[in-house]
């Protein structure tokens, strides 16, 4: 998720491409032709893509939006105060922000007015989380469609205010582990010492309770998956037949991570004429589109001291299925590996 110049969207009824024709023909062509097939969950998010994402996260399977939205509301008072106001808040896959929309609220408790960057690869998700936050007046939203952690090249809070990132929803476990680092690590760069990440991550648990989450029974899941394909259709002119693939979910246990795949259910041959490629496929020949690792609270506390955070307090649910971790920007002239050895 990490190649796009960043723009700005000033005004809710903004037309801005999504992403541009060479970055996703560059992920199709570095995904598809080779013999494990993937594609990276960025393209997942068009217009539809995000409308359908939006439908997933009240669905009684996906147990992560409303486990992490109910330790917000309950915490919010002792999240801002540990992040330490006042605050300028930027958010790393801002989605349609509702559960930001919580911290906000909150942390007009402490200051007049709050400057709040939502970071979005969706065009149409900014445009609701604008529209979202319109009742917050004291709220300055300045959405930004890109990919991070490179968009964090923001102007520096006025003197005496700390910012605070959020990286929320579990997005982090869409990386393995080394790009996870690295990604926290660029954001830790974006960042003075002193201030926040609060990142939200689902925690390891039974596959009997994760699987569902990323196969619905309604379908919902299958269709945003399938939706990739669609999209490469349109903007690639390739010929999908979405009826040729299913939706697949599965438990790597080994990799302590859910996997979503596409499988093709016939031999067949796809078209991509805007690339002039053509991808073959076998009988049950799969693309991997999603990884969603599932992490233990050791494993996140190493992984924020590696990139360079010193985690300060922790929030979960009764269940311990979903943690929220605030990390404290360290100083240049500490050393991470320390930090590291003692999490």
């Amino acid at each position: 998720m990490r190649a796009a110049a960043a723009k700005r969207v000033d005004a809710p009824r903004a037309v801005v491409q999504e992403a541009t024709f060479d970055a996703v023909g560059a992920a199709v062509r570095a995904g598809l032709l080779r013999t494990r097939k993937q594609l990276p969950p960025w393209l997942f998010y068009d217009e539809r893509g995000s409308a359908l994402f939006e439908e997933i996260t009240a669905l009684p399977e996906y147990y992560l939006t409303r486990t992490e939205g109910r330790i917000l509301t309950r915490e919010a008072e002792a999240i801002v105060s540990t992040a330490g106001p006042p605050l300028e808040v930027v958010e790393l896959g801002a989605g349609s922000a509702a559960k930001t929309e919580i911290l906000l609220a909150a942390l007009l408790q402490h200051q007049a007015r709050v400057t709040y960057y939502p970071l979005d690869v969706s065009a149409a998700a900014l445009t609701s989380a604008r529209a979202r936050l319109r009742p917050l007046r004291r709220v300055i939203v300045r959405p930004i469609l890109a990919r991070y952690p490179e968009a964090l090249d923001l102007p520096r809070p006025p003197e005496g205010q700390r910012r605070l990132v959020l990286f929320l929803g579990s997005n982090i476990g869409n990386d393995d582990p080394q790009a996870a680092r690295a990604l926290l690590a660029g954001v830790a760069r974006a960042l003075r010492p002193g201030d926040a990440l609060l990142l939200g991550a689902d925690l390891r648990k039974p596959a009997r309770v994760l699987l569902p989450a990323y196969d619905d029974a309604r379908g919902v899941t299958a269709e945003f998956n399938k939706n990739v394909l669609l999209r490469l259709n349109r903007e690639l002119q390739a010929d999908f037949d979405l009826g040729a693939f299913r939706h697949l979910a599965r438990w790597n246990a080994r990799r302590s991570r859910v996997e979503m795949h596409l499988e093709s259910t016939r031999a067949q041959r796809v078209v991509l004429r805007a690339l002039d490629a053509e991808v073959s496929f076998a009988r049950g020949e799969r693309i991997h589109t999603e990884s969603s690792y599932k992490l233990t609270p050791v494993r996140i506390r190493r992984l924020l001291a590696r990139a360079g955070f010193r985690t300060e307090a922790s929030w979960t649910d009764p269940r311990r299925w979903f943690g929220l971790y605030l990390g404290r920007r360290v100083p240049a002239r500490s050393d991470a590996r320390q930090l590291a050895a003692r999490a």
